[in-house]
């Protein structure tokens, strides 16, 4: 699903309206009405909401999978990112404004079989493919921008299963993955 530039710039005022309307609450504040907004913004679809401040990461969460309407999607998510990503503290008054507020809406997951590593990577093309992997409680995604900073295929399998929990070798016979697309746009820095 491709987002025009009116629905992207409508989703990351969204996203901005529910960090400053959520501060100091123990949950985000009601999801804005979708009565005046776009079928693409009604539709279900998974989203990820990702913080910069001064450039380096301040807060991401998101979905996987399409449970509601993006807007309501986004709106949470950026929420969640700012207030409950165990890996920072609260986002403060003070960076509020200056935090810059990117989105990705994911595509479906799509399965995919490997039983160990080279017969993944094989199937994951570097810079398009998000990758989802998850053994037992053990669970983590990356974005297909983190390509940009993990330029490798083993780099970014390492990576990814280090932030699940996983050790890189032996590779468990339990794992599952899925791979996905997302179109991310965000704020000028």
């Amino acid at each position: 699903m491709a987002i025009d530039a009116a629905n992207r710039v409508r989703l990351l005022t969204l996203a901005r309206q529910s960090i400053s309307t959520g501060r100091g609450r123990a949950a985000p504040a009601a999801w804005p009405p979708l009565t005046k907004m776009s079928a693409t913004l009604r539709a279900p679809q998974a989203s990820f909401v990702t913080l910069r401040l001064a450039g380096l990461l301040r807060g991401c969460r998101g979905t996987l999978e399409a449970e509601r309407p993006l807007a309501h999607d986004v709106w949470e998510n950026a929420w969640l990112s700012a207030y409950e990503d165990p890996r920072f503290p609260l986002l403060g008054a003070a960076d509020e404004t200056a935090v810059e507020i990117s989105v990705s809406v994911l595509s479906a997951l799509e399965p995919v079989a490997a039983t160990n590593p080279a017969e993944l990577l094989g199937q994951i093309e570097p810079g398009r493919h998000g990758l989802v992997l998850v053994a037992g409680a053990h669970r983590a995604t990356f974005l297909p921008q983190v390509w940009s900073t993990l330029a490798t295929p083993g780099r970014f399998l390492d990576a990814l299963l280090a932030k699940a929990g996983l050790p890189a070798e032996p590779w468990s016979p339990f794992t599952q993955a899925w791979r996905y697309t997302a179109e991310s746009f965000g704020e000028a820095p």
